[in-house]
């Protein structure tokens, strides 16, 4: 059986995008992200699947979820969540990575939460990571790191594991 994990670059205000892109370009960030979901199942929205710059991410199974368009080159599509996670039942585990609306409806069904947290509130955003009880997570993992000439804010690498 599987275990979902949310993965994102969260900012104070629970910022994550702008114009369907990434607020924040951290490189540490998106080698931990490589580093994590390498080997494992990525499940996306379309418009996330839209923004990644050359398409499918490479090794890794891509899955995005549409009720409207159904043709995504190297990727799997579903209808919903529950019929993507139905076809990942052998997986080990499974990162949710985008968007807003798909965060929001897997936060009640994850166990793992893979955040950065970006010591910085941006001055726009149009898509938010869902808000969460912390008293309900752990902290199993938490490494801190100060800005420097590749990234623009102090972050934090946090993974969360749901109690109980």
């Amino acid at each position: 059986m599987y275990k979902v994990a949310l993965i994102a670059a969260v900012a104070q205000n629970n910022a994550i995008g702008i114009n369907n892109k990434l607020i924040y370009w951290l490189p540490n960030d998106l080698k931990r992200f490589k580093e994590l979901t390498i080997g494992h199942t990525i499940i996306m929205g379309s418009n996330t699947f839209r923004s990644l710059p050359k398409g499918a991410l490479p090794n890794r199974r891509n899955i995005v979820l549409s009720r409207k368009e159904s043709e995504f080159a190297g990727a799997e599509h579903f209808t919903s969540l529950e019929e993507a996670l139905a076809n990942c039942i052998d997986e080990e585990i499974v990162y949710i990575i985008g968007g807003e609306q798909l965060y929001r409806s897997a936060l009640p069904i994850a166990d793992i939460l893979c955040l950065t947290e970006v010591k910085d509130t941006p001055a726009e955003a149009d898509a938010f990571f869902p808000t969460f009880d912390k008293k309900e997570w752990e902290v199993i993992e938490q490494a801190d790191y100060t800005a420097d000439e590749k990234h623009s804010h102090d972050y934090r690498f946090v993974t969360y594991l749901k109690r109980g």
